[in-house]
């Protein structure tokens, strides 16, 4: 069964495959209707607990991941989980480290790096990827 966000849902990043993935900040409220089954957060500290499986990427607000190969591992899992299993990706206001996540997920499926943060702005949110470090992470995104 495969159990994924409504395409209405408020924050939802439509990938050409068809996969749909939340982004979300986390200074507002949680959306009414469905939790997500996994969570990426994109903070500079530890969150708070959910009551659903999440995974937490040390990422400073406007900065890039202080790992890497554990963001590039990261973001590869919440696009294999979004196949079939509502996938949320967030962080403090929900633009820039999300936009970030948000293109890098989008180049695994099948977007050019060079268009990735152009098509999570028109798809997303227009503040998406807000530092031009942040493109360019996008653009050497693997």
């Amino acid at each position: 069964m495969i159990d994924t966000w409504q395409p209405t849902t408020t924050g939802i990043l439509r990938l050409p495959s068809g996969r749909l993935v939340r982004g979300r900040g986390l200074r507002r409220p949680l959306p009414e209707g469905p939790v997500p089954a996994f969570a990426l957060y994109l903070l500079g500290h530890e969150p708070p607990a959910v009551a659903w499986e999440s995974r937490w990427l040390r990422w400073p607000d406007f900065r890039l991941p202080a790992d890497r190969a554990d963001a590039a591992d990261a973001l590869r899992e919440a696009w294999t989980r979004s196949a079939t299993e509502r996938v949320e990706v967030a962080c403090g206001g929900g633009y820039g480290r999300t936009g970030t996540a948000l293109a890098c997920l989008a180049v695994l499926d099948g977007v050019p790096r060079q268009e990735a943060v152009a098509y999570v702005r028109e798809h997303y949110a227009r503040r998406a990827v807000e530092t031009p470090w942040q493109r360019r992470f996008v653009a050497r995104f693997a």
